[in-house]
Parts: C-alpha cells; structure tokens; sequence
C-alpha cells in the first residue's frame, strides 16, 4: 500500500490563502483528503496555516501541482510517499 501526502505550510495566510486555494481548486481531482488548521479563534487568530492533503492519481500531476505551490511566496510544500509491504 501507498500513500502521497501534501503537506502545505502557508505564511501571511490572509494575504497568501486566496492564491493557495485556487491551485488546490484547479487541482481538486488529485485531492482525496483535505485537513486544514490554524492556531488561534475569533480574535486570536493566526497569520500561518498548515494543510495535509491525501493526493490520488497520476505521480507526474502530483508533483506539478507540489510545484505550482511552491512558487508561491510565503508557501512552503512538500509531496511525501509513504509506502509499506503488503
């Protein structure tokens, strides 16, 4: 069995998270999973957010779409595969 996880680190997320979330949009069919989080509530809010995101499909895609994000300023992203035998 094997998995591709995303995980995504966002800096400045009110100025960066807009642009974040249209490449997660256009990439949306390789997007199995989504797992947002932030610290912080209602006042206390943070400026960084993390996501992990369980990815499916084509290896060439997903490493296109960990490509696009880091081109981001402010993002952070790295594709991990995760394997064990079965």
């Amino acid at each position: 069995m094997t998995k591709s996880i995303a995980l995504i680190l966002v800096d400045k997320r009110k100025e960066n998270a807009v642009n974040v979330q249209k490449i997660l949009t256009d990439w949306g069919c390789l997007i199995k999973t989504r797992l947002g989080i932030h610290d912080g509530v209602l006042d206390n809010c943070t400026n960084s957010g993390f996501i992990m995101l369980e990815l499916v499909g084509d290896a060439t895609k997903k490493k296109q779409l960990i490509d696009k994000l880091k081109v981001l300023s402010g993002v952070d992203a790295r594709l991990i595969e995760l394997a064990v035998a079965e």
